[in-house]
C-alpha cells in the first residue's frame, strides 16, 4: 500500500519494530521531541519496552498482532533489519513503514545485498554464492584461499561466519553454517575499517555524517572515533559519494550506515549496510548537532533533516558484559570525568560479548578522546586501581591503540 509523503508532526504516535537498545535510544529521542512511542517486540522486559509509552508483546510472524500494532500508530520504523518482510508488508497496509520492505529485502540478505550494490556499480568485497557444498570449489577458484564463508541471513557481530583456508575447512564450515544459502567473500587485506551514516527523507532530502574510524575486538565493535585519523581523511569524499548513491539507489527513507574496508591504496569497499541507527553512530548523541536517533526520527516523519556535523571530536567504547565479570563496575569513576557520558541499556544479565552499554568521551583531540575512553573503561572494572588525572590525560601510547599513521 502506498502512503503519501506527509509530515508526521510531534504529538503523533510512532511505532517501532524491535525492543533492543537501538529502539530504546530512539524512543527516548522521540519522546524528547514530543512524540508517543509504541514498541512491538516479543521481549516483555527488553530495553525499549522499559521506556516506551506503550509496549505490545507479540510475534513478528503473527499477522493479527502485527495488524493491531500498525492500526494504532502514524508511522513505523525499525530497530534492526531482520524484521520479517512479511510483517513489514502486513503493517504497511495500515501505516507507512520507513524504511520499507524493498530496502529490507536487500539489507537482510548478504548475497542479495552484494548483488544489488555490485549491479548498481558500487564497490563491494568480491563474493560468490554458495548454495551447495559443490559450490565451494567454484568459490575458491574465483576468490582464492583463504576466504570467508557467511550465512546469507541472520549474521551480526561476527556470528554466522567462518574463515576457511582450504577445501577441508570449507566443507566443515558448510556443515556448521548450512544447509541454507551462504555467501563466500574474499578475505580483504585492509588497513582500516570506517563507517558513514546517511539519512534520506521521504521528500528526498539527504545528509551524510562525518566518517567514523572503527576498531573491532573478536568481531565486535570496540571503539569508534570521529573525525578519522588524518591518514584516512582522504577517503571521506569517496565515502560520501558512495553513501549518497546507495541511499538514492535504494530509495531510502530513514537512516542507514555503510561499513567500509579501506584498502592499502586508499580505495573503499562496502562490507555491509544497515538501514537503521548503528553502534558506531552512538557518539553522535553528544558529539553532533543532530544525533543519529534524532535524524532517524526526522527522516521517517518527513521533517527537515538536521545538521550532521560534529560539534566536537569524540570517541565511543562499547561496554560488554565482560566489564561486570569482577563485580559491579565503578560507575563513579566515569561519571566524575568532564566530557564523559555513560549510557546503560537496562539489560539485567551481563554476559561475555553482550552489549550492555557504551561510554562516550569528548575531547578537542580525537586521539585523546579515544585514549581517555579506553582508560576510563578499564577503570570501571571491579578491583582496578583508579588512575591519577595525570595518567588519565597522558599522551596516547602506541600500545593502547594502533593509530594509523
Amino acid at each position: 500500500m502506498s502512503h503519501p509523503a506527509s509530515v508526521v508532526l510531534p504529538g503523533s504516535r510512532i511505532g517501532i519494530f524491535g525492543g533492543g537498545q537501538l529502539g530504546r535510544m530512539f524512543t527516548q529521542q522521540a519522546q524528547r521531541s514530543g512524540y508517543r512511542v509504541t514498541v512491538f517486540s516479543p521481549d516483555e522486559h527488553g530495553p525499549a519496552a522499559q521506556v516506551a509509552d506503550q509496549h505490545l508483546l507479540g510475534d513478528y510472524e503473527d499477522p493479527e498482532a502485527v495488524s493491531r500494532f500498525a492500526r494504532q500508530v502514524d508511522v513505523i520504523s525499525l530497530e534492526f533489519e531482520n524484521i520479517p518482510v512479511t510483517a513489514v508488508a502486513r503493517a504497511s497496509q495500515y501505516a507507512p513503514v520507513r524504511p520499507g520492505r524493498e530496502v529490507l529485502a536487500v539489507a537482510q540478505n548478504r548475497l542479495v545485498e552484494k548483488q544489488t550494490l555490485s549491479a548498481a556499480g558500487f564497490p563491494v568485497t568480491p563474493f560468490w554464492p554458495v548454495r551447495s557444498e559443490a559450490d565451494l570449489e567454484a568459490a575458491a577458484e574465483q576468490l582464492g584461499w583463504p576466504m570467508i564463508l557467511k550465512t546469507a541471513t541472520w549474521g551480526y557481530d561476527g556470528k554466522g561466519q567462518r574463515l576457511v583456508r582450504d577445501l577441508s575447512e570449507a566443507s566443515h564450515a558448510w556443515l556448521q553454517l548450512g544447509p541454507g544459502e551462504l555467501i563466500a567473500e574474499r578475505r580483504i587485506s585492509f588497513v582500516s575499517e570506517v563507517s558513514m551514516l546517511v539519512a534520506r527523507s521521504q521528500r528526498g532530502e539527504l545528509v551524510s555524517y562525518p566518517l567514523v574510524w572503527n576498531l573491532h575486538r573478536h568481531h565486535i565493535l570496540d571503539t569508534s572515533v570521529c573525525p578519522v585519523p588524518p591518514s584516512l581523511a582522504a577517503t571521506e569524499v569517496a565515502a560520501r559519494e558512495i553513501a549518497a548513491g546507495v541511499a538514492e539507489t535504494l530509495q531510502l527513507c530513514g537512516l542507514m550506515c555503510l561499513e567500509f574496508f579501506v584498502e592499502q591504496r586508499g580505495g573503499l569497499l562496502i562490507n555491509e549496510i544497515a538501514p537503521r541507527p548503528h553502534n558506531s553512530g552512538h557518539l553522535t548523541i553528544e558529539a553532533s548537532w543532530t544525533s543519529q536517533f534524532d535524524q532517524q526520527l526526522r527522516a521517517i516523519c518527513n521533517l527537515p533533516l538536521g545538521s550532521p556535523e560534529l560539534r566536537t571530536p569524540a570517541a565511543m567504547v562499547n561496554l560488554l558484559g565482560d566489564v561486570w565479570e569482577g563485580g559491579v563496575p565503578h560507575w563513579g569513576r566515569a561519571l566524575a570525568q568532564p566530557g564523559a557520558y555513560l549510557h546503560l541499556y537496562g539489560k539485567s544479565q551481563p554476559r561475555s560479548g553482550r552489549k550492555m552499554g557504551h561510554l562516550t568521551v569528548l575531547d578537542q583531540d580525537p586521539k585523546m578522546a579515544a585514549a581517555r575512553a579506553r582508560r576510563l573503561r578499564q577503570q570501571l572494572l571491579a578491583g582496578s586501581p583508579p588512575l591519577s588525572e595525570e595518567l588519565l590525560l597522558a599522551p596516547l601510547l602506541e600500545s593502547e591503540i594502533d593509530w594509523p599513521s
